[in-house]
């Protein structure tokens, strides 16, 4: 299964839309776009999981690299609407804290201080 990836300026946060699995073969698209954001100033990002099917470790560690990078630039990474089995590989992994993680999409651009829980 292939991976895409749709970025969308809103305000001074981009939105990072990802369809598809989530693995060894495409976390570098992944990876590759969100070092392109970041080279272009780009350090708050939301990343839609809306429609991420399946996510191993590899794309784990996407995104915390993404959140180290932002973090080190003064800027923020938030996770927004999971599938139920992605969110709970976040929550297993103890990555659901860590990488704040919103039910929707409009909740982590705005940054509301809540996180998803089954």
């Amino acid at each position: 299964m292939s991976l895409t990836v749709h970025t969308e300026q809103r305000g001074d946060v981009v939105v990072v839309s990802v369809a598809g699995e989530l693995d060894m073969a495409t976390a570098p698209q992944l990876q590759d776009q969100i070092t392109d954001l970041l080279d272009k100033g780009r350090n708050r990002l939301v990343f839609d999981l809306a429609e991420v099917s399946f996510c191993d470790s590899t794309g784990l560690s996407v995104f915390v690299r993404a959140k180290n990078n932002c973090d080190e630039a003064g800027g923020v990474v938030r996770l927004a609407a999971p599938q139920r089995g992605v969110l709970r590989i976040l929550e297993v992994s103890g990555l659901v804290e860590v990488l704040h993680t919103y039910p929707t999409v409009e909740e982590a651009v705005a940054g509301e201080p809540t996180t998803t829980s089954s």
